[in-house]
C-alpha cells in the first residue's frame, strides 16, 4: 500500500501520508556511492487515482500524484515550518489581514508557458465556484479580495482573522490557459495533467498504472530518479509478493509484516524499514440521516460495546493506539480530558433500551416497530487491517443484538457511488489530518455537498460557531481551549465511532540513496534521491 510522498490538507486514509515523522528506521549499511541521475521507483498502492485535477483530488491515491505534478505556493520543510515554493517571499500585514505573496519568476508549466498570478487568480476562482464540486473550498470562503497587481504579485485580503490562511496556500495551483473554458468536474485534465512540478505526466492504464518523468526543467533542480510508477495492486498480499521478488520498490507493511515477516536477511539487505506514528485516525462512521443513526443513544451504544483496546492488541501488534478523535494525541488541540467510553456491553444494552431497541421475541436481535436493527457497513477492498477491524465489530454487535453486514467495495467505487451520493449507512474509514487543527471542512453542517468531506451530515450548532472561532483565533493557548471543547462535544454526539491510529510502517528498497529521517518524515527531499550508476535497474 502506498503513502503519499507529500504532507497535504484532510483526505481520506484509506492510504495515509506516507512521509510523515519518522519514529525508528532500520537500514543495512551501505556506501553512498555518486550521485546519478536515472532508474525509476516503483510505488504500490492498492487503489487507483480519482481523478488529477488537484483541487477535486480528495483520496490519497489522487493526492500522490498531484503531489508530484503540481505545487502550492507554501509546503512544510523538513522542520514542519512554512517555506517559499512556487512563492519566494510573502508579507503578512494588518494582523493577518493581508497577505502578499512574490512569486518566482524561473517556473513554466510542463507545456513551457510561463507561470504566473494569473494562475492563482484563477484556482482561487475555482475552489470558491459553487458549481465546482472541490472540497477544500472552506478554506478560501474567509477571502474579501484576491488582487494581481502584477505577473508575480499576489495579494489576498481576509474579510477577517483567518489562522490557517498561510498554510492554505499549500493548495496545488493549476493552469489558468489550459483550464478557463474547461467543466472542472468533467475536463480531460483529469485524465492528462500538466503541472509545474518536479515530475510530468506521462500515461495513465486505469487499474494497472500511473507513469510519471522527471521534469529537467524543474525549478528547485531536476530529480534524479528519472521515473515514478504508480503500481496499483489491491491486495496487500500480492504486494508483499511484489516485495520479496523486488517488483516494488516502496509500500507499506502491515503490522503483521512488519513484525514477523521482514526480519530476515533478505529484508535487512534489500529494504530499509520505517515506524511512525501518524497524523491521523480510523473510525466507524454513519450516515446521520439514517433513521436508525439519529438517537445519540444508538451511536453511544456502538462506541460502549466495541472493545477498541482488544482491537489494537488483536490486529497491530501494538503498533497502533486507541483514540478519542478528532485530532491527534501528539496535537496541542487533543482534549486529553476526554476519556474514551470503556467497553461496557450492559451500557451498551440499556441505552440500546432507552433508545427503543429491545429483543421482544427473546431470539437474541433487538428491534423495533417490528423492524430489526441490522446496516452494513462499507469496508474499502485490499486494506486488511481495516478489514479484519470490521469483522471484530460485527461479533461486538451480534453481542448487543445488532446484525451487522461487510460489504467490501473497490476504493473508487466507494468514494464515487456510495460515499460522494450518501449512498451508505455505515463506513470503516479514516482521515490523515492537517498540520493546523482547524478540521471546519471536515464538521460544519455546511460542507455537505456532493464530494465535500461532511458525508456524515454532522451538525451542532455550538461546534459550527466554535470551528469559524477557532479559524479566527491566531492565539495558540486560546485556539487550544476553541479545539478542546470542539473535541468533547464531538465525542459526545459520536457522529463517528473512533477506533485507532495506527503507525505508519513503510518500507523502502535500499538501492535509493540520500532518504534522510526529519520532524516530517523522509520524502521531503525525494528530488534529492538517486541510485548510484552500477545499482541502477531501469532504463
Amino acid at each position: 500500500m502506498n503513502k503519499n510522498l507529500t504532507d497535504r490538507k484532510k483526505i481520506p486514509l484509506i492510504m495515509a501520508v506516507f512521509f510523515l515523522s519518522s519514529a525508528f528506521l532500520f537500514a543495512a549499511t551501505q556506501d553512498a556511492g555518486e550521485p546519478s541521475y536515472g532508474d525509476a521507483i516503483v510505488v504500490s498502492s492498492i487503489s487507483d487515482a480519482r481523478t488529477l485535477v488537484p483541487i477535486l483530488a480528495s483520496d490519497t491515491a489522487s493526492s500522490d500524484i498531484c503531489g508530484m505534478v503540481f505545487n502550492g505556493l507554501v509546503k512544510y520543510d523538513k522542520n514542519v515550518r512554512i517555506v517559499g515554493e512556487l512563492a519566494e517571499s510573502w508579507e503578512i500585514l494588518e494582523g493577518g489581514l493581508v497577505i502578499i505573496f512574490h512569486l518566482k519568476k524561473n517556473v513554466k508549466w510542463h507545456d513551457g508557458a510561463p507561470f504566473t498570478s494569473k494562475d492563482v487568480l484563477f484556482t482561487y476562482d475555482k475552489l470558491i465556484d459553487p458549481k465546482v464540486r472541490t472540497p477544500y473550498s472552506g478554506d478560501f470562503e474567509r477571502i474579501k479580495s484576491l488582487e494581481t497587481p502584477d505577473a508575480h504579485t499576489v495579494k489576498v485580503t481576509y474579510k477577517e482573522p483567518f489562522a490557517p490562511s498561510l498554510s492554505s496556500w499549500g493548495m496545488w495551483i493549476m493552469p489558468e490557459h489550459l483550464l478557463k473554458n474547461e467543466d472542472l468536474n468533467k475536463t480531460s485534465f483529469g485524465r492528462n495533467p500538466v503541472g509545474t512540478g518536479p515530475y510530468k505526466f506521462k500515461s495513465w492504464k486505469t487499474g494497472e498504472k500511473i507513469e510519471l518523468i522527471s521534469n529537467r526543467d524543474y525549478f528547485d533542480g531536476r530529480p534524479y530518479i528519472d521515473r515514478y510508477i504508480f503500481r496499483i495492486i489491491p491486495d496487500d498480499a500480492t504486494i508483499f509478493l511484489e516485495l520479496q521478488t523486488q517488483g516494488v520498490d516502496l509500500s507499506t507493511l502491515s503490522p503483521l509484516q512488519y513484525t514477523r515477516q521482514t526480519g530476515n536477511n533478505f529484508f535487512r539487505e534489500h529494504y530499509n524499514k520505517f515506524r511512525y506514528p501518524s497524523f491521523g485516525y480510523t473510525y466507524l462512521g454513519y450516515n446521520l440521516t439514517d433513521p436508525k443513526f439519529r438517537d445519540v443513544r444508538v451511536r453511544q451504544a456502538i462506541n460502549y460495546a466495541i472493545n477498541k483496546e482488544e482491537i489494537v492488541k488483536a490486529i497491530f501488534f501494538g503498533l497502533a493506539e486507541v483514540t478519542t478523535g478528532p485530532f491527534m494525541k501528539d496535537s496541542w488541540a487533543y482534549n486529553r480530558d476526554v476519556k474514551g467510553a470503556p467497553y461496557d456491553i450492559a451500557r451498551a444494552g440499556e441505552l440500546l433500551r432507552g433508545a427503543g431497541w429491545l429483543d421482544t421475541d427473546g431470539d437474541g436481535w433487538i428491534d423495533k416497530s417490528g423492524k430489526p436493527f441490522e446496516f452494513t457497513v462499507l469496508v474499502n477492498q485490499g486494506n486488511g487491517e481495516r478489514l479484519r477491524a470490521a469483522e471484530m465489530i460485527q461479533k461486538y454487535m451480534e453481542d448487543i443484538g445488532i446484525k451487522m453486514k461487510i460489504r467490501i467495495v473497490e476504493w473508487s467505487a466507494m468514494l464515487n457511488e456510495f460515499i460522494d451520493k450518501r449512498r451508505f449507512e455505515a463506513v470503516l474509514m479514516g482521515w490523515f489530518l492537517s498540520r493546523d487543527p482547524d478540521n471546519y471542512d471536515i464538521w460544519h453542517s455546511s460542507k455537505t455537498r456532493q464530494g465535500e468531506f461532511n458525508f456524515a451530515g454532522y451538525k451542532n450548532e455550538e461546534v459550527d460557531k466554535l470551528l469559524l472561532e477557532g479559524r479566527r483565533t491566531f492565539d495558540e493557548s486560546k485556539r487550544a481551549a476553541i479545539y478542546h471543547r470542539i473535541h468533547e462535544l464531538i465525542y459526545a454526539d459520536q457522529p463517528y465511532t473512533f477506533l485507532y491510529s495506527s503507525d505508519i510502517l513503510p518500507i523502502v528498497n535500499s538501492r535509493f540513496r540520500n532518504v534522510e529521517s526529519s520532524p516530517i518524515g523522509i520524502g521531503y527531499n525525494f528530488i534529492k534521491w538517486y541510485v548510484p550508476k552500477s545499482e541502477q535497474k531501469y532504463r
